[in-house]
């Protein structure tokens, strides 16, 4: 004799949720981690000049990029700011941020006047951690 009832499947098999879940935090943490990356502000008119010394350093925590464009303009989270605004940009860095590093990216087209001109802001707003951007030869 046989007392054991035969299984039966359940009439509705639903989609398993917690894989799908599992897939789409991993997504989640994919993107969130990958736009860390995409915070490079990178001017697209602005072509920098190589050097054989050059490297790619390691970016600090709350680093600001200027980019110099070949005429002249200052362009920092892609506005285009004059003398007087990026002074007031750099007075407020360094009233909440003493010590903050500034990465200087000027075209290789600019003339030195412009990037002398940026320096001469930078120092006047008391900003002495300044690095500049160059690519290697051959990139």
């Amino acid at each position: 004799m046989n007392f054991q009832k035969k299984a039966t499947a359940p009439a509705t098999a639903g989609v398993p949720l917690t894989p799908m879940i599992d897939v789409v935090f991993l997504l989640l943490c994919f993107f969130v981690t990958s736009q860390i990356f995409a915070q490079w502000e990178t001017e697209i008119d602005v072509a920098l000049p190589t050097a054989s010394t050059g490297a790619v350093p390691q970016r600090l925590p709350g680093e600001v990029i200027i980019n110099v464009l070949a005429d002249g303009t200052a362009v920092v989270n892609g506005q285009a700011l004059d003398d007087a605004a990026l002074r007031a940009m750099m007075d407020r860095l360094v009233e909440l941020f003493p010590g903050q590093p500034v990465l200087l990216r000027a075209d290789k087209a600019t003339d030195y006047e412009h990037v002398v001109r940026i320096l001469d802001t930078c120092r006047q707003a008391d900003i002495w951690n300044i690095s500049f951007a160059t690519l290697a030869p051959g990139s």
